[in-house]
């Protein structure tokens, strides 16, 4: 029998006939304090923490998506992601800016009522936050992004967040320091960066569109 063929997911590049191929996505979780409250936490008080989806999860902007399965409360989160071009262990904060290949602007689709059951049991939350498609992600700009830029995120045209790239707790370098700490990271791996708040619930017919100033625009629809 033939070994299967795997193929390497990759992203666009503004400007460039050239893919990024993504080798891991890491997530950071509640990273801007009007989200962490609406969701219920103190972000005075709490660190950084870290969640995981597959590399194939990646969906392109324009792309048609069937309806998640096994939900009835899928949620929106747009984010700043950064691609990295190199990586490392217990990586300082004034070194990993360096690392940053390129960075878009992303949504975390959540099935958020399997994260809320996964919650309830103290079980993980997997299936709420890795599934199929799960990760869109628009073309990426090259290099670092800058420390403050509008993010938005609107559903049929409807704005649902507004915020600012300078409004998270933790600065994208102090994000790839802290990870940097728990797994060794490398080039290929995307790190999405937490969302503003005003998330909320996408419905099958929906458009969603996600942009970040200065970086290519990302939309999805189901």
């Amino acid at each position: 029998m033939d070994l299967p063929k795997v193929d390497v997911p990759t992203i666009a590049i503004t400007g460039s006939p050239r893919r990024f191929p993504v080798r891991r996505i890491f997530c950071v979780g509640q990273n801007y304090a009007d989200h962490a409250r609406e969701m219920g936490s103190n972000p005075d008080r709490e660190q950084p923490f870290f969640f995981s989806k597959p590399a194939d999860a990646v969906v392109e902007s324009g792309a048609a998506l069937p309806f998640p399965s096994q939900t009835g409360n899928l949620h929106h989160e747009v984010e700043l992601v950064v691609a990295l071009g190199a990586g490392g262990t217990d990586i300082s904060v004034a070194d990993a800016e360096a690392l940053i290949f390129g960075h878009a602007v992303g949504i975390d689709l959540t099935r958020r009522d399997l994260q809320a059951e996964a919650k309830a049991a103290g079980r993980p939350w997997d299936m709420a936050k890795g599934f199929d498609r799960s990760a869109p992600v628009g073309a990426l700009t090259l290099g670092a992004p800058p420390a403050s830029g509008a993010i938005s995120l609107s559903v049929n045209g409807d704005l649902r967040q507004n915020g600012d790239i300078s409004q998270m707790i933790w600065t994208v370098a102090e994000v790839i320091a802290k990870l940097s700490t728990y797994v060794a990271l490398a080039p290929g791996d995307l790190i999405f960066t937490g969302t503003p708040a005003g998330v909320g619930r996408v419905c099958a017919g929906e458009t969603v569109t996600a942009a970040i100033a200065g970086t290519a625009p990302l939309e999805i629809r189901f």
